[in-house]
């Protein structure tokens, strides 16, 4: 199985299964037995719920957990906004701030920033909805330098699914510990409090925040019950608690995409055991099991989805998330990259490694993106054309050492004034080096000499 090497082994341990319940404690006896929060809860704890759901949605749709803690996560001061100048124009998604824009973009690879944490570091490039009504999505790029201090983050907006393109990330969250690393993926759930260390230095990469519904694994129809991402690859952290008597941090929440920030005089990661179906999990990109054509032509590229988040309407995804990792192409007779198309998605790719097949040119580089909106016509660009065009059709190993990947959505996507503008990344020229050297090949029968 092509696991992901890395040169150091991961010191955490984890839980496996992809919404499972699990149940676990640091310390012996801390889970109450046989009912969630008694008169006393086991070792002095507070018994408190985690909602990922409303308390009446259908069992199979329903998350929740419930934690036993040394003070409650109500135990801290008034929030407050943080200074709208710094953080505003990075994190807004309000509708007359976002550019909708039918040209197709692509960005140059984004910079590294030594000079802040995670929280700091986080910039909307594109998004959709109101995470007000719970409608939508966002997708933010990060980069970062220097480590939380005592402090925790959570998001009260969304889902935020992780994807590092450079770096390493040790996530201390509530409900446990995670190392994530180039070629894996995470999910924290909305209001999961957390805190980021960089073990290896500075980091970057993407984030798609769901705010509306949970990230899911997507149904398989006729391919049956294996293949693609399977349950058992997916870990989620196992308890573990900071012991702290009295200690000062700062607890930051993003609210309706604004920055605010409240002081407690206790760590926020005092959780001793849990229990639930509503966690962090992540996933090793190198266990996906691709699938496709041993014939002739090629299915669409659903067949490459990670997750997947549906909207209301069957079949139509707030946001799905799909890779496109080493593979084999065997198809017979077939023009192999991706067809030209215009989609009633839109298409948001990112790159994390090596050289993405369907484009030659150069411009798509790792820690670069680019946007193909709704409708925008996109494909392989004139040089991908001309070799897949005239190459011999024998097996072939495509995308060695290579990792791109894709936040497909049923909404139209406006791009922030940081993606289109202050970022100073957008490539100017994108469609005319793309697909404006494309030949004329078509020879018309009917046309006289």
């Amino acid at each position: 199985m092509p696991v992901t090497n890395f040169s150091h082994p991961d010191p955490y341990k984890y839980q496996t299964g992809f919404d499972s319940y699990h149940e676990t404690e640091a310390i012996e006896g801390a889970l109450p037995v046989g009912q969630n929060s008694p008169q006393k809860a086991p070792y002095g704890l507070y018994a408190e719920k985690l909602s990922g759901t409303a308390f009446t949605a259908p069992r199979h749709e329903n998350k929740q957990t419930w934690v036993y803690r040394i003070i409650p996560a109500a135990a801290h001061e008034n929030f407050v906004a943080e200074d709208a100048d710094s953080y505003h124009t990075r994190m807004t998604t309000e509708t007359h701030k976002l550019h909708h824009i039918p040209n197709q973009l692509r960005w140059n690879p984004f910079d590294l920033d030594e000079k802040v944490d995670w929280v700091h570091g986080l910039h909307l490039i594109a998004g959709s909805g109101d995470p007000t009504q719970k409608q939508g999505l966002g997708i933010l790029m990060y980069a970062a330098g220097k480590d939380m201090g005592k402090e925790a983050f959570y998001s009260a907006d969304g889902d935020f699914l992780i994807v590092p393109q450079h770096g390493v990330l040790d996530i201390q969250t509530e409900l446990g510990r995670i190392i994530l690393r180039p070629n894996e993926i995470c999910v924290i759930p909305r209001g999961v409090r957390y805190r980021v260390t960089l073990p290896d230095g500075p980091v970057r990469g993407y984030i798609c925040e769901l705010y509306q519904g949970h990230y899911q694994l997507p149904e398989l129809g006729p391919i049956g019950s294996n293949c693609l991402a399977n349950a058992r690859d997916f870990q989620a952290p196992i308890a573990a608690f900071d012991d702290e008597e009295e200690s000062e941090y700062k607890l930051y929440s993003k609210f309706n995409n604004t920055l605010f920030s409240a002081r407690q005089n206790h760590t926020p990661f005092d959780i001793v055991a849990w229990h639930g179906n509503y966690y962090p999990f992540k996933y090793d990109l190198g266990r996906f099991n691709v699938i496709g054509s041993i014939s002739f032509d090629h299915p669409d590229p659903s067949i490459f989805t990670v997750l997947t988040a549906p909207s209301d309407h069957v079949g139509t995804a707030v946001a799905d998330f799909v890779i496109f990792p080493p593979r084999w192409l065997v198809a017979e007779g077939t023009f192999r990259p991706p067809w030209y198309h215009r989609n009633t998605m839109s298409e948001f790719m990112g790159l994390i490694s090596g050289d993405y097949d369907a484009k030659v040119g150069g411009g798509f580089k790792p820690a670069g993106a680019s946007l193909h909106n709704v409708m925008s016509a996109h494909g392989p660009d004139s040089g991908a054309f001309e070799g897949a065009s005239n190459a011999e059709l024998k097996p072939q190993k495509v995308g060695d050492g290579s990792m791109a990947f894709m936040f497909e959505s049923a909404h139209m996507v406006g791009v922030s004034e940081w993606g289109l503008k202050t970022c100073q990344k957008v490539q100017p020229e994108y469609n005319e080096h793309s697909w404006k050297p494309l030949k004329r090949h078509f020879v018309n029968p009917n046309k006289k000499a």
